[in-house]
């Protein structure tokens, strides 16, 4: 089975910044890319394995240009022959995540959650989260998109999914003197996988955190921050909005959020709709690093008021 991965994880796979990812298959052409549902650009397990094999020849003193002039093809012989042992990618992670896959077509519950338990059992939970859970619920959503699996089994998943990240951030003590972060979906979104992870991280970093989830009413989003004075709300955008939807939500939010909170946006459908939110001076989260940087210096400006 040939694993397809956001640009995302692209660059944390291979090392390699998203801008370079970009250029190279722009300039070159070697990379091959595909558009999922979604619009977003998939890559396959060669992509990530030609990348790295780059980034290794470019270590020890190669020219990219030099290199790129061999070909696709000859690139990945001599990928796979630099590491002929060598997973391609993740191998105990694309592993766990076919076995689970193979479980819902025929649907086999009892294998399915042992075999979830057990994974998320064995590595820390932050691992767990973004090389098990989330690539799941991705690869889920998919096949639901593509009609192999019924709603109900991604529902089903869905729910399994929130179920471990709630455990983890209940293990967690309640923080009493952290940065105030409220964290929600918009109005009509009601996948809040995103959103829970962004939750979890703010937890981990001793945030104070109100959870709202999926589908929050910019108005009674506003209102909880008029009270609750937090020191940043982030939105969560899984998908992409239609122009004239993400306009006027855009505006509610800067009317009505932007005067008592910090804001900032995440999620795939955020990075898509960039321009929207960059028009009111809204911030655009593009990854966790960007989240984690956000909140680290939020936390050390509480403490040093405190």
């Amino acid at each position: 089975m040939m694993n397809n991965h956001r640009i995302h994880r692209v660059a944390k796979l291979t090392g390699l910044s998203k801008d370079v990812i970009r250029v190279w298959e722009r300039r070159f052409g070697i990379l091959k890319p595909t558009r999922g549902a979604n619009r977003y650009r998939n890559y396959s397990d060669e992509d990530v394995a030609l990348l790295r094999f780059l980034k290794e020849q470019l270590d020890a003193g190669g020219s990219i240009g030099e290199l790129a002039k061999l070909g696709r093809e000859e690139l990945l012989g001599r990928a796979r022959a630099s590491a002929p042992r060598a997973s391609f990618v993740d191998n105990t992670f694309s592993r766990l995540l076919r076995e689970l896959l193979s479980t819902l077509n025929p649907f086999d519950r009892v294998i399915f959650e042992k075999r979830l338990n057990g994974a998320v059992a064995v590595v820390p939970f932050e691992e767990a989260l973004h090389g098990i859970l989330l690539p799941l619920q991705e690869q889920v959503g998919q096949l639901w998109h593509e009609g192999h699996i019924d709603v109900a089994i991604e529902h089903y998943v869905t729910k399994q999914i929130q179920q471990k990240i709630f455990s983890a951030m209940n293990q967690l003590p309640v923080a009493e003197f952290g940065a105030k972060v409220i964290v929600a979906c918009p109005p009509g979104e009601e996948h809040d996988i995103a959103a829970l992870t962004v939750a979890y991280r703010c937890r981990v970093r001793g945030c104070r955190v109100y959870y709202l989830g999926a589908n929050v009413p910019v108005a009674s989003l506003a209102n909880l921050c008029g009270k609750v004075e937090p020191d940043l709300t982030i939105i969560s955008f899984p998908l992409a909005l239609s122009d004239d939807k993400v306009t006027e939500l855009v505006q509610a939010l800067a009317d009505e959020v932007s005067p008592v909170s910090n804001l900032a946006v995440g999620g795939h459908g955020a990075i898509a709709m960039r321009d929207f939110f960059l028009k009111y001076n809204i911030t655009v989260l593009e990854e966790f690093a960007e989240l984690d940087h956000r909140l680290d210096r939020l936390m050390r400006h509480t403490l040093s008021r405190g």
